[in-house]
């Protein structure tokens, strides 16, 4: 098979930086849907058992709390560590976070018909979808320079659980190939979160962004 080149790649459409967001949008409307499913007819939830626990408490006591901050906060983890990784975990990001955080959020505010409404939960996820991936490519191109990686970013299940604790040395090498400023915030970052005894990816993550916001990398 010919092997394709640096151009042809960038209009290819698996390759390409704007076909993220709408493969992202169908997966999140897959998802959502699913949610849908489960709170009409109790099956259906994309997503571990013990999540969706936490939706169910919600939807016979009325309180959303904790589905919804578990959620959110997951999806905007990965959507910080998919920008700079560039691998969008599935789970943590449209699974939890998509599927159990927004609707959670949306119920807990009294806003039911994206939710209930089949039609209307396709499209609700596919909207989200689309925003997650294009802020996902947003911040990579204010970020890491994507000359020398992957266009996009890859979408892996589990990614963030099963070897996130190994990707902040990785974190911090990609943040110094972008610049040596993004490079220093990231390691400060990195510093500053193994004092906390925190995992280290998430100091990375956040000191390459805010010293790649105040340096910011010109792309060519």
């Amino acid at each position: 098979m010919e092997q394709l080149t640096e151009e042809q790649k960038k209009k290819s459409f698996w390759y390409a930086d704007w076909s993220f967001p709408i493969l992202v949008g169908l997966m999140s409307a897959a998802v959502f849907a699913g949610t849908h499913m489960y709170v009409q007819h109790g099956v259906g939830a994309f997503n571990e058992v013990s999540i969706v626990a936490m939706l169910k408490a919600g939807l016979d006591g009325g309180s959303y709390g904790a589905a919804a901050a578990f959620g959110a906060s997951f999806l905007f983890a990965r959507i910080l560590e998919g920008s700079l990784v560039g691998i969008l975990d599935l789970g943590g990001s449209i699974l939890t976070g998509i599927g159990i955080g927004v609707p959670a959020i949306l119920l807990s505010m009294g806003i039911n018909a994206p939710v209930e409404n089949f039609a209307l939960s396709l499209l609700t996820g596919a909207g989200l979808g689309v925003v997650v991936g294009g802020v996902i490519i947003l911040i990579r191109k204010f970020t890491i320079n994507q000359s020398n990686s992957t266009f996009g970013a890859d979408i892996m299940m589990g990614a963030g659980n099963a070897s996130g604790r190994f990707l902040g040395p990785l974190i911090i090498l990609s943040a110094a190939s972008a610049s040596i400023p993004i490079g220093i915030g990231s390691t400060i970052g990195a510093i500053i979160f193994y004092m906390w005894k925190k995992p280290i990816a998430g100091g990375a993550i956040l000191g390459a962004m805010l010293f790649g916001t105040i340096f910011p990398v010109e792309l060519g």
